[in-house]
């Protein structure tokens, strides 16, 4: 198919598929002159993947693109691909100094000990996790972190979700996009079911109102 056919079955603007070929988020047609090409189902696939991480997900075309190009080269460890896209989509937070983030990296240090988990205590997760006990510490919330315990136990049973979805794909290819996939929208849904839960708490302890929209 032509790029303006492409368009017409993506729902997607020419210029905007064009800019996805620059930066390199969908792989060039088929050429068949100097100016003309031809289209596969499989750039459409490809273009309804980045639009889902890019509305849907809010990553970059930076971010796109580093997590496209480990579903494009997947490896046959699935953590290192996971790993890998979790990188590209949770930028190494900044280093912060003072007394809150030396202890909030060792309140972080006894959660993982606690939990016997794996993931060791310089990942840029568990990093972010430091950074967000130390602001929160400085904001004169420091017990935000007794919530880590109850936390922790939800995302471990989500975790666990998250690769069994995983482990359902039929191929590697398959498996390494559903990394993509259910990390980036699996953070949205995650968000989203949160929020839901709020207000559903909200109206079960403080009634109707607490629920309602404001007006």
């Amino acid at each position: 198919m032509r790029i303006a056919e492409l368009s017409k079955r993506s729902g997607v603007a020419v210029a905007t598929i064009k800019y996805y070929l620059r930066e390199g988020v969908l792989p060039p047609g088929e050429r068949t002159s100097p100016n003309q090409a031809d289209y596969s189902e499989k750039h459409q696939h490809r273009l309804r993947l980045v639009r889902a991480l890019v509305e849907v997900g809010g990553l970059s075309i930076a971010g796109v693109r580093d997590v496209l190009d480990t579903v494009d080269a997947p490896q046959p460890d699935i953590t290192w691909t996971l790993s890998t896209v979790q990188l590209a989509m949770f930028p190494i937070p900044e280093a912060t100094e003072g007394r809150n983030r030396s202890a909030a990296e060792d309140t972080v240090t006894r959660l993982l000990d606690d939990l016997g988990w794996s993931c060791p205590s310089d990942h840029p997760a568990a990093q972010a996790l430091a950074a967000v006990l130390a602001t929160a510490d400085d904001l004169g919330h420091p017990g935000m972190a007794d919530l880590l315990p109850r936390y922790a136990r939800a995302a471990g049973e989500v975790a666990k979700a998250d690769l069994d979805y995983i482990d359902r794909a039929p191929s590697l290819d398959d498996a390494a996009e559903g990394v993509a996939v259910g990390t980036v929208l699996g953070d949205s849904m995650l968000a989203a079911l949160r929020r839901m839960a709020q207000v559903s708490e909200s109206i079960d302890r403080y009634g109707e109102k607490a629920g309602a929209e404001p007006g």
